[in-house]
């Protein structure tokens, strides 16, 4: 492992320097991988919407703590009578008749306090169906978190990518260049056929249409990465190379897949959202019982000419039962509890797809580290035959097209070279997501 690190560490340090200084006099920013990540957690869209989701859940908590402090309404109305009324009281000392009352209008007034005492649990219930979701928001919200963290770790690898590519396109136009004036002094002085220096010019220019394509890459990389860390799109970001290796020593398959049913956010939400299931049941059963409440209340009226009331306070207890329940709560509950059975076979599926998750990301880890190994020997390979095949070459034992065809595949294994260790950062915190624990 500690070989590979080196590999790894080695593939990255080839480029830092040149790049660096290929860019100076430019407005540049170099940015480690930690400010990328930093940086699109503070910028991220994604994250905002979540911490109102997180906000939106600790009000409803609020909410439902708030349904068990008491109920007070307070009305009050004024009438106006366009035909006076027959009024007719029927007390001892109007049972002979009378004239009635002119009465053209009406003032009344009532305030109404309802305290709940017995709701069967059904507030209690709500209480915590209301904590467990804000539970459950949260932990959606760390899955978004990490989801964000991986992003800006592939952009910002593809990023490294994309300037390497360049750099090394680049140096390898500049040297088949150079090939193709040594070519032509060569043709000019008769020491070299018109043929052979076609290729070398038509080497170069395909050189030159890669190194457009790779040009073209780095700029969307550019903007990608700019955006996505809130940033202007004009930026010009240069990728601290050395942040990126980040590879410690990976633990066994086994460990991994513990770690990932223990820390995996999806998990814990698909818990609570079974707990919620489960209140859903009990809450409903509740509506076999009764409510009872403290009532209070007081009345004031005044009609001109006629009536007034005032300092009519009320006390008593409320009862309220919906009796329909007695045959309608049976369906609700028989619903309810088909909900908690969707939820436990989701989690049942949910383990089996993450398993499968963590083998996915922990043998792309192990393909990445083997890639490294064989390209890094690629590399060497291909270094060392171009050596030999240029001093062919020199001593015209080798061709023309053979001293190309040996330039190119050296190009070629570079460029593999720095991709796989790029992309063996971004395999292992693939495999550290899927475990749950890409962030502590």
């Amino acid at each position: 492992m500690n070989h590979k690190l080196k590999l790894v560490a080695s593939a990255f340090s080839i480029l830092a320097f040149l790049m660096a200084t290929g860019l100076q006099g430019q407005a540049i920013r170099k940015i480690t991988l930690q400010e990328a990540i930093d940086l699109s957690i503070t910028n991220s869209h994604l994250l905002k919407n979540n911490s109102a989701k997180i906000d939106e859940a600790v009000a409803a908590v609020k909410e439902a703590n708030e349904r068990k402090l008491p109920e007070f309404t307070i009305s009050g109305a004024w009438l106006y009578l366009p035909i006076t009324p027959n009024i007719s009281l029927k007390t001892n000392s109007n049972n002979n008749g009378g004239a009635n009352p002119s009465v053209s209008q009406a003032m009344y007034s009532t305030t109404n306090l309802s305290l709940p005492l017995f709701t069967a649990g059904k507030l209690d219930y709500g209480i915590q169906s209301a904590k467990y979701l804000e539970q459950a928001v949260r932990l959606d919200a760390d899955e978004n978190k990490e989801a964000v963290i991986f992003n800006s770790i592939s952009a910002f690898s593809n990023l490294y990518k994309a300037r390497a590519a360049v750099y090394l396109v680049k140096e390898s136009l500049e040297q088949s260049n150079q090939r193709v004036r040594d070519f032509t002094n060569l043709e000019k002085n008769g020491l070299l056929a018109r043929n052979d220096l076609l290729k070398a010019e038509l080497q170069s220019s395909n050189i030159e249409l890669t190194l457009l394509d790779a040009e073209s890459n780095l700029k969307l990389a550019g903007v990608n990465m700019a955006l996505m860390l809130g940033l202007p799109e004009q930026t010009n970001l240069i990728p601290d190379s050395a942040s990126l290796i980040k590879i410690t020593k990976a633990k066994s398959l086994e460990e991994y897949e513990q770690q990932a049913l223990l820390e995996r956010k999806e998990i814990g939400s698909l818990s609570l959202h079974k707990k919620i299931a489960e209140l859903g049941v009990k809450s409903i059963k509740a509506d076999y019982y009764p409510g009872v409440a403290v009532t209070g209340g007081y009345i004031a009226a005044n009609i001109p000419g006629f009536l007034t009331i005032s300092n009519a306070v009320n006390v008593g207890l409320g009862v309220q039962y919906n009796l329909s329940s007695l045959w309608k709560t049976k369906t609700k509950i028989a619903a309810a509890g088909a909900r908690v059975q969707q939820v436990a076979a989701s989690e049942l599926l949910l383990g089996d797809h993450i398993r499968l998750q963590v083998n996915e990301a922990y043998q792309g880890y192990l393909l990445s580290q083997k890639k490294i190994a064989v390209y890094q020997k690629a590399v060497e390979q291909a270094t060392e035959n171009f050596r030999i095949i240029k001093n062919k070459y020199n001593n015209t034992l080798a061709t023309a097209t053979d001293l190309l065809e040996a330039d190119l595949a050296a190009l070629q294994t570079k460029l593999m070279l720095v991709g796989a260790s790029a992309d063996a950062v971004v395999a292992f915190n693939k495999l550290l997501q899927t475990a749950g624990i890409l962030t502590p």
